[in-house]
């Protein structure tokens, strides 16, 4: 690629086309049609005044249009360029529980599923060049969305999550398993599993401490986050006519569980009793999780081509007017 000052030309070597049309003119000098004979002194001083007025103005618009035309073919463009910056950048795979007890309502006004899905968009929402992924589970676990840097799509997938979309349940080891497959082979040097859950390991095959050994063996770090007042919650225990009914039931969070699976990994365990305490969670889990890495930032070319085309075209039609006008000049 060459650059000439702020412009860049994505095809420079068109612009050699520029030396043949000296060439041209040379072979056209050459080549001019020879002067014709007239009797008449006076009517040959005013034709070839005229004439030679008008050859000369059609060879500089000839010109013009093809060294517009070449200017063209190299394709001139502006703003295009990349430069290393320092940036924060970490793979973190978001782990959240979408079982039917998520629906308790004592995050008013809304239920503890609504509150944490806002929160988990707010906390995707402040992150600039991490890539992040998405795992919901009940009974079982699912990928929503790989490690990506897309975050529309994360926060897309995001809003689809909605209790009964798994198998009910609380199968923590089986997602930890699920979120730690997706980031063991992570390039970044900080891998992060941020796992939200309401209720206690129920569902499942694999014990939740076995799992984050093997996640602590692949250096990734559990933050675990309780979600729950303490006491009693409503919680939907069935479907009535008018939809889901509710019961008071007691809250009950495995937090030894959790506090283990966490510092096994050198992560952190944290207690949402409400909407803001879960809101200054991610805060504080956003500041503790932040990696100098470098990183390549990208500004689109904008391509500045159509104006030696444009300007081609009208010398173009300049030159068959004139050559319309000119009449039988020769």
């Amino acid at each position: 690629m060459m650059r000439i000052g702020p412009i860049e030309f994505a095809t420079p070597l068109a612009l050699l086309l520029l030396l043949a049309i000296p060439l041209w003119w040379l072979w056209r000098r050459r080549h001019e049609v020879p002067a014709l004979d007239f009797s008449r002194v006076g009517t040959l001083a005013s034709i070839a005044g005229r004439g030679g007025m008008v050859r000369r103005l059609l060879v500089v618009l000839r010109v013009v249009v093809l060294c517009m035309v070449v200017l063209a073919l190299a394709r001139p463009r502006t703003g295009a360029r990349t430069e290393n910056v320092t940036t924060d950048g970490i793979d973190i795979v978001l782990v959240f529980d979408i079982s039917s007890s998520m629906l308790a309502e004592d995050f008013q006004p809304l239920n503890r599923l609504e509150v944490a899905k806002a929160k988990v968009k707010e906390f995707v929402a402040g992150r600039r060049s991490d890539r992040i992924g998405l795992v919901a589970f009940a009974g079982e676990a699912l990928t929503q969305v790989p490690l990506t840097v897309d975050y529309p799509v994360i926060l897309a997938a995001v809003d689809h999550l909605h209790a009964g979309q798994l198998e009910d349940g609380t199968a923590i080891g089986t997602a930890i398993v699920t979120a730690a497959n997706r980031l063991r082979d992570a390039p970044g040097r900080s891998r992060v599993m941020i796992l939200l859950t309401d209720g206690e390991n129920n569902r499942g095959s694999v014990d939740p401490r076995t799992a984050a050994q093997a996640a602590a063996a692949f250096d990734i770090r559990i933050y675990t986050i309780g979600v729950g007042t303490e006491g009693m919650a409503p919680v939907p225990v069935g479907k009535g006519l008018f939809g889901l009914r509710y019961e008071n039931r007691p809250v009950r969070i495995d937090e030894p569980l959790l506090r283990d699976v966490s510092r096994t990994t050198g992560g952190r365990y944290f207690r949402a009793h409400d909407a803001a305490a879960l809101g200054r969670i991610y805060q504080q889990i956003d500041q503790l999780e932040r990696s100098p890495v470098q990183a390549r930032s990208y500004v689109r070319y904008t391509e500045r081509y159509p104006w030696p085309l444009g300007l081609a075209l009208f010398a173009l039609a300049a030159e068959l007017v004139l050559l319309a006008w000119r009449g039988p000049v020769p």
